[in-house]
């Protein structure tokens, strides 16, 4: 490991100089922060304890989490509660979401949710009356859902795709070799048939995908795993540093280096994602407004 020192038996990690983020503007941050309690909303941003979220929050930017925060699954690399009991869906979120992207003033918006296994849909109903009420108060806002797996079901898929969000983004996370570690209640397989499934079912919406590095993969399986997401049809991926959020979660196994993150994003539009965005703290919602751009260059 590197960069670690010792205290009493366990290894702590030091961030190098590369994974340093400025200090936020917290006059802007409170402005979101208001919004977002005001509404009674919930974000990835501070749920799972992104790094990012002194930059998003000074854009007024911020990846809305919905019916949640309590999660059904227990990934242990993720700081989203799973201890708490999922609550009934309030059918007044979606109005609630719609009017934050308003005040905020939107001009991208990512939508993202815990997982909930104990709908009979995943939650895709939810997804798609969000969409609807975006596009009622803030018609020029482009939408991104960021989805779960919803256990295979496809039908469930179809119903968040009725809906048209233009990018539709699923996580594969991590390598196939890490999955049982890393992603114990995922299945690599199936979240590679989703993305490819978006294509077949709509096949206007971009799709996008995600992993985390610094887990103990190798450059070679990176790389292959790139190659089974644009096999998968995927337009859009991101690759970021995995930082442990407490001493519970899973730890660092290496710090990737700023070079390798270049290496893999040329490597990435080589076989033809039309966008590839590789860094330390690149997360699956960093800057994603950018798609904006490459659907004027990339029309569907």
């Amino acid at each position: 490991m590197q960069n670690a020192h010792r205290i009493i038996g366990k290894p702590v990690v030091v961030k190098p100089e590369w994974l340093r983020v400025k200090a936020p503007q917290w006059e802007r941050v409170g402005s979101v922060k208001e919004v977002l309690r005001d509404l009674a909303l919930n974000t990835v941003c501070e749920e799972a304890s992104c790094p990012n979220i002194g930059e998003c929050f000074n854009h007024g930017t911020a990846t809305f989490l919905i019916m949640g925060p309590a999660c059904t699954r227990a990934c242990p690399y993720c700081d989203i509660d799973f201890e708490k009991k999922p609550q009934p869906l309030d059918p007044t979120e979606p109005t609630r979401l719609a009017e934050a992207v308003r005040r905020m003033g939107l001009n991208h918006v990512v939508v993202t949710s815990v997982n909930r296994d104990d709908l009979p849909d995943g939650g895709a109903s939810q997804f798609v009356r969000c969409i609807e009420e975006i596009r009622a108060v803030s018609p020029k806002t482009t939408i991104e859902v960021l989805i779960p797996d919803l256990c295979g079901n496809w039908e469930a898929l179809k119903i968040i795709l009725s809906a048209s969000p233009e990018v539709l983004n699923h996580n594969t996370e991590t390598i196939p070799r890490l999955y049982r570690r890393v992603r114990p209640q995922g299945d690599y397989q199936r979240s590679l048939l989703l993305l490819k499934q978006v294509r077949q079912i709509n096949p206007s919406v971009y799709t996008k995908s995600g992993i985390m590095v610094g887990l103990g993969e190798t450059d070679e399986e990176v790389r292959q795993t790139m190659q089974d997401l644009r096999a998968a049809d995927c337009d859009i991926l991101t690759i970021g540093q995995y930082l442990q959020p407490t001493q519970k979660h899973l730890g660092v196994k290496d710090f990737v280096t700023p070079e390798q993150f270049d290496a893999w994003r040329e490597y990435g539009e080589s076989i033809g994602f039309l966008q590839v965005v590789s860094s330390p703290l690149t997360r699956s919602s960093y800057h994603a407004e950018q798609v904006q751009s490459l659907m004027q260059q990339y029309p569907r």
